[in-house]
């Protein structure tokens, strides 16, 4: 074979949208994007969806040519591997493509909670500002606070490094202690949720974090802590969390994703501590093209050699 040849053209099937930079991307190497509306979609043999999408029998049953799946970032949580692996089809994904920018969301969101921005806002919108009575509480700030991270992959140190330069006091809990200069560690999340005043949430969503963040946890932060999820939502217990927050025994909270989104339980969006945003975390136009150059480099390595160079173990 010449090793200068182009490679063949794919069809590529879009099981979720994707950023036109991407389908620019894909059309650009000549292959060719398929919607669920076109003739060619079941002649794909690659898909890309997005981690947190159920993707199983019932997807992949219309894709009967499909070998490889490509998520689109890290994360891998929807996708069903024992369906995949039953049909030989490859999963792959892109580390580290979008962890910045979702460190950057999760201080964002500290901020606003530790700074009382919510709160801030209302005041303002409300008139109650003219009111030289009516000043607002000083707020908690974030200089020697103390941010519990949970789950120290590339996001969680990411977050740790950004509350660095803001003086805050680190912890951090995870599977093993990644001994980190200046974080203490913390073998149970409970512990570290009764240490900190704000925990935020980076751990990886699998069968062991699901719903890790319990009434137990969220009793340990107790009424002046905050929770910041950047994670999954399937690890905070919403039901117990909104409970928490009806009954004012929480500082705050803030997240980017949710359970069962985009349904957000509704009583979550009257809190007046609440910040909510729709899974933007890695929406941001450095992340994007990191994700997909990664994606593009996984196409590549796939079409040369048969595996993808980010691969996710199959069940």
């Amino acid at each position: 074979m010449d090793a200068t040849a182009k490679p063949a053209s794919l069809v590529i099937a879009l099981l979720a949208p994707m950023p036109q930079r991407l389908v620019q991307d894909l059309e650009g190497a000549g292959h060719r994007v398929a919607l669920p509306s076109d003739a060619w979609w079941a002649q794909a043999t690659v898909a890309i969806t997005r981690g947190s999408l159920p993707t199983g029998d019932a997807v992949l049953a219309g894709l009967p040519q499909l070998a490889l799946l490509c998520c689109w970032g890290s994360g891998y949580d929807g996708i069903d591997l024992q369906a995949t692996a039953r049909r030989g089809i490859a999963v792959c994904r892109a580390p580290g493509g979008n962890s910045a920018s979702v460190a950057d969301l999760a201080m964002g969101f500290v901020i606003a909670l530790l700074r009382g921005l919510p709160q801030a806002q209302a005041h303002v919108a409300s008139g109650a500002w003219r009111n030289a009575e009516q000043r607002l509480p000083a707020a908690r700030g974030l200089t020697g606070a103390r941010i519990g991270v949970f789950g120290v992959g590339d996001v969680g140190r990411r977050i740790l490094a950004r509350a660095q330069a803001f003086e805050m006091e680190l912890g951090c809990c995870s599977r093993r202690d990644p001994g980190l200069p200046g974080v203490r560690s913390f073998a149970q999340l409970h512990d570290l949720a009764r240490w900190c005043d704000v925990l935020v949430l980076a751990v990886r969503a699998d069968a062991s974090t699901l719903h890790a963040v319990d009434a137990r946890v969220l009793q340990a932060l107790g009424p002046e802590g905050c929770l910041v999820n950047v994670a999954r939502g399937s690890i905070v217990d919403e039901a117990a969390l909104c409970a928490v927050l009806e009954r004012r025994a929480l500082g705050g909270f803030a997240s980017d994703v949710f359970e069962d989104e985009p349904v957000v339980p509704p009583q979550m969006l009257r809190f007046p501590n609440a910040v909510l945003t729709p899974h933007v975390g890695g929406a941001t136009q450095h992340a994007q093209q990191m994700l997909a150059d990664a994606l593009m480099d996984n196409l590549r390595s796939f079409q040369a050699t048969g595996r993808p160079v980010h691969a996710v173990p199959l069940a």
